[in-house]
């Protein structure tokens, strides 16, 4: 029993005593805030402008979120996810990668038609 209170002690002394160093923190300049707070409000106004389209605002009634609530969450975002979320958008292909998931469809099918689960292609035979 004195054992294992010794060793709940000591792990809880352990745990207190490196609780309490320091941590590192990097300053932020002046001119890096406003770059980051200027490009984000950018994001801001170009996301708003995305909603303003009438695909988008389609997309989104097909999902059940209303044009406001998409505003209204754009606008509390931080902004470094609105940075992020630009991002994202700006490094997507226009239309989508179709061929890429057809491409995916086919292997996907093509290997469970080898495995047995389905048979689909006739010019498979299945491992089994």
């Amino acid at each position: 029993m004195h054992k294992g209170i010794r060793i709940t002690s000591f792990l809880l002394i352990c745990s207190l005593g490196l609780g309490s160093l320091p941590a590192p923190a990097d300053t932020l300049a002046t001119e890096d805030a406003l770059a980051v707070s200027t490009a984000a409000a950018d994001g801001r106004v170009r996301l708003q402008a995305l909603l303003a389209r009438d695909d988008v605002q389609l997309a989104l009634m097909r999902h059940g979120v209303g044009a406001e609530q998409a505003a209204a969450r754009i606008a509390a975002m931080p902004d470094e996810d609105v940075l992020l979320l630009q991002q994202r958008i700006d490094s997507m292909p226009a239309g989508g990668d179709v061929v890429g998931v057809l491409v995916f469809l086919f292997l996907v099918l093509l290997v469970t038609d080898i495995l047995g689960l389905t048979k689909i292609f006739p010019f498979t035979r299945p491992i089994r």
